[in-house]
C-alpha cells in the first residue's frame, strides 16, 4: 500500500522506473535486517548510499532466461553479459542479483539449485602453513608467492587519495578522483581474489585431505606492524574457500588448534624449541641435527598432526591436540 503511494509522489517518481518485484524485495531485505537487529543477530541497519556499492535482486517472475540471454523486467533488450562460467545443465534458477561496485562495474549473480559432483578420490594429503612473505607453503615443499596487490599499488593509491582529498566536495573533479581511487581498489581486490581462487582450487583438486593451522586472524590484525600485510594476504579468505570447496567436492578439511607450535617443533624427531623468533627462517635441530626451513617444517608438522587428529576423530576419540610423543608416533 505504501509502495503504491510513494510512486505517486513527485520526488519518488523514480520508483516507477523499475519492476515492483525489485522494490518489494528491497522491503523484504529491510524487514530481515531489522528482525536480525532486534533479535541481536546483527547491528542496526545502515542507510544505503547511492555513492557506494549498489545491488538489486530479481525473483524468477521479474526476468527471463532464454538461450543464454537475460532480459530484466521493464527492459526490451537482453543484457550484454560476459559469462565467467556457464550455468549447470540441471540448475534450477532461484533468483538473480544485479550489483554495481564503486568503480561502476556491473555484475550479474544467479543463485541456482544444483548438485555438485564430488571429485575422484585421491590418496594425497597436504598440510598448509600460511604466511605474509610467502602466501602459503605446503608439506610437499611447494611455496606459493604472495601477490601483495595492496603493497605493490600502495604508492599509487596514496597519490590518488591525496588528490581526492584536495578536491572540492560535490564537484565533478571530486567525482572523477573518487572513481580513480575506486578503480584501483577494484584492481587490487581482483588480483587478490584471482590468486586465492586459483590456489585453493588447485589444493582441493589435488588432495583428499587438507590440514591447516588455526589462526586468530582478527587478533593478528591488531598488530599495527603486520596488520596491513595480514589483511593483504587475506588468511581468513583462504581458509573460507578451502572449507567450502572441500564440502562441495567431497574432501576433508581440518583446522588445527591455534596454539599448536608447528614452527618450533622438529618434524624429524619431535624436539620442541623454547623460542623461535620470526626473523629466523631456517634452523638446525639441537637434538637430531636436522636442518629445517621454518615454513616447510611447519607445514610438515601440520600434516602429521592433522593425520593423527583425523584418525582419532574418526575413531571417536575426539579432537584434541596431541602431545609431542603422540605426534611422533603419528609420523
Amino acid at each position: 500500500m505504501k509502495l503504491t503511494q510513494w510512486k505517486q509522489e513527485p520526488e519518488k517518481a523514480f520508483l516507477s522506473e523499475v519492476s515492483s518485484v525489485v522494490l518489494q524485495q528491497s522491503l523484504l531485505n529491510l524487514d530481515t535486517a531489522f528482525t536480525n537487529f532486534f533479535e541481536k543477530r546483527a547491528k542496526y541497519p545502515k542507510f544505503k548510499s547511492r555513492r557506494h556499492r549498489q545491488s538489486v535482486r530479481y525473483a524468477t517472475n521479474a526476468f527471463t532466461f532464454r538461450g543464454g540471454r537475460i532480459t530484466l523486467a521493464k527492459q526490451s533488450e537482453p543484457l550484454d553479459i560476459v559469462w565467467s562460467q556457464p550455468l549447470p545443465d540441471d540448475a534450477k534458477i532461484i533468483n538473480l542479483t544485479v550489483s554495481r561496485d564503486t568503480s561502476e562495474r556491473y555484475f550479474v549473480s544467479i543463485l541456482v539449485e544444483t548438485e555438485v559432483k564430488p571429485l575422484e578420490k585421491t590418496k594425497a594429503e597436504v598440510g598448509i602453513d600460511v604466511g605474509v612473505k610467502t602466501l602459503a607453503v605446503t608439506s610437499e615443499g611447494e611455496k606459493i608467492e604472495n601477490p601483495r596487490p595492496l603493497v605493490k599499488c600502495e604508492k599509487r593509491l596514496r597519490i590518488l587519495q591525496r588528490r581526492l582529498s584536495r578536491k572540492a566536495r560535490e564537484s565533478n573533479n571530486r567525482k572523477k578522483a573518487r572513481f580513480k581511487v575506486a578503480r584501483l581498489h577494484a584492481r587490487i581486490s581482483d588480483t587478490r581474489r584471482d590468486a586465492l581462487q586459483k590456489f585453493t582450487t588447485k589444493i582441493i583438486s589435488e588432495n583428499q585431505a587438507i590440514f591447516v593451522e588455526g589462526l586468530n586472524v582478527a587478533g593478528m590484525v591488531k598488530n599495527h606492524n603486520l596488520a596491513r600485510h595480514i589483511a593483504d594476504a587475506a588468511f581468513g579468505e583462504i581458509f573460507r574457500e578451502l572449507e567450502y570447496k572441500a564440502a562441495w567436492y567431497g574432501r576433508t578439511y581440518l583446522e588445527l588448534d591455534r596454539f599448536f607450535p608447528s614452527s618450533k617443533l622438529c618434524s624429524s624427531c619431535g624436539h620442541l624449541l623454547e623460542e623461535l623468533p620470526l626473523s629466523v627462517r631456517e634452523w638446525d635441530c639441537p637434538a637430531c641435527g636436522a636442518h629445517h626451513d621454518r615454513d616447510i617444517n611447519a607445514a610438515i608438522n601440520i600434516k602429521l598432526v592433522g593425520k593423527y587428529l583425523l584418525r582419532t576423530t574418526r575413531s571417536g576419540a575426539g579432537k584434541v591436540t596431541p602431545t609431542r610423543n603422540e605426534r611422533r608416533r603419528s609420523a
